[in-house]
């Protein structure tokens, strides 16, 4: 706060009486007292509403962005909050899903191949291992042969830069195209039965051998589009050799 600078004059205090200059003085203490106390004396509900509004932000994360819907929200028409929330849900779901599938897939390691197997016990041949871990996982009944997996209605398409743990990756290996199938992983490996005289086994998509035989990838719609990278046990993340599979 400024103060008119002839108040600060010597020969202007001197024309004025004693009770004059005391009003002054009590006034302009009084003013400047005023100002610099107004900002601290924050009653408690002002001070919470200025710590509500500095939380504001991270919740507008979670705001709708199209301008109907931020209307209707501000006017209290609609909480956009349960939706929000329902869509972590089945996220976190999806990859909760993923995971157990690809865990499922695990517990399988060095069960025999077995033309027409479908079981632990009878042994795997390609197709009958993936339609048996996911009915096990999903309760996903697939088709039973590859080429039936990769064209079952509801798949979606996944390139090989886009694949998530649980996706079914297909291989042409018979000279025709999604002849034999697996279950990806991650960091680029897949779980398969290859063929006969093998058992369930871990391979490195990187390969020679299965970079030039790949068909493409597909997601069940059950899995969504994000999934978790699985951690391997060591045991599993040594890929083998690149026998021809079924």
């Amino acid at each position: 706060m400024s103060f008119p600078s002839r108040l600060f004059r010597r020969d202007h205090w001197h024309t004025k009486s004693p009770s004059v200059c005391v009003t002054l003085l009590a006034l302009m203490w009084t003013l400047a007292f005023s100002g610099a106390h107004a900002q601290s004396a924050l009653s408690p509900a002002q001070i919470l509403n200025q710590g509500a509004q500095v939380a504001a932000p991270d919740e507008a994360n979670d705001a709708p962005t199209d301008p109907v819907s931020r209307f209707l929200n501000e006017k209290g028409l609609i909480n956009t909050r349960p939706v929000v929330d329902a869509a972590h849900q089945v996220r976190d779901k999806a990859a909760s899903m993923a995971s157990d599938l690809v865990l499922s897939a695990m517990d399988f390691l060095g069960v025999p191949y077995r033309m027409g197997g479908q079981s632990r016990e009878g042994g795997f041949d390609c197709s009958g291992f993936t339609r048996h871990v996911f009915e096990r996982s999903l309760g996903l009944i697939l088709p039973r042969r590859a080429s039936e997996q990769a064209n079952m209605p509801g798949m979606l398409q996944v390139n090989q830069a886009e694949l998530k743990p649980g996706d079914l990756v297909f291989f042409n290996t018979l000279r025709h195209t999604f002849s034999h199938v697996g279950i990806y992983i991650g960091d680029h490996k897949f779980i398969h039965s290859p063929r006969a005289g093998g058992s369930v086994r871990v391979e490195d998509m990187r390969l020679d051998y299965w970079q030039q035989r790949f068909d493409g990838g597909r997601r069940p719609p059950t899995l969504g589009r994000n999934s978790p990278m699985v951690s391997l046990p060591p045991t599993a993340r040594a890929a083998n050799g690149s026998d021809t599979a079924p």
